[in-house]
């Protein structure tokens, strides 16, 4: 683990502010390791800029408190939701496409919530240490709820 760090990858502002217990034990800690190594730091390099982790691990009681899907990879520690430093769409739809481009094997990568013109509000990736799917979705808003679409338009 050369960019990333654990304690970044569990940090939570929500889990401080409402007293969760966010630690991660052996295997939780195993899982960001290996997304760590085979996505995060590679797209680093690749990307030759930091890129931010807003979300990594979530207990199960983190990730109910922030919505999160019940089965989300978040919870198993194999996903992070990252950023550029600018946070700028156009910088993020930069940021997803070298991802795309890189040849980084993912289990999954989420366009989240893109503008009209396809553009990433932010990007969700995780990796698999039993195999890697490579699924490319799109989460959109629909009717007030959240759908994911097959592909990424890039």
């Amino acid at each position: 683990m050369k960019y990333f760090t654990l304690s970044e990858l569990t940090k939570s502002a929500t889990a401080r502010r409402l007293g969760i217990d966010n630690t991660a034990d052996a295997s939780i800690r195993a899982n960001l390791t290996a997304l760590v190594e085979n996505v995060l730091d590679p797209l680093r390099v690749r990307w030759g800029m930091p890129i931010i982790v807003t979300s990594g691990y979530r207990s199960t009681a983190l990730n109910k408190a922030v919505g999160g899907a019940v089965n989300s990879q978040h919870t198993k520690g194999m996903a992070a939701d990252i950023r550029t430093v600018s946070d700028s769409r156009a910088d993020n739809m930069r940021l997803l496409r070298c991802l795309l481009n890189s040849g980084i094997v993912f289990d999954q990568v989420i366009c989240e919530y893109p503008d009209a013109q396809g553009r990433p509000d932010w990007i969700h990736v995780s990796f698999n240490i039993a195999g890697n799917r490579k699924n490319r979705l799109t989460a959109v808003r629909k009717n007030g709820r959240t759908v994911y679409v097959s592909g990424i338009v890039v």
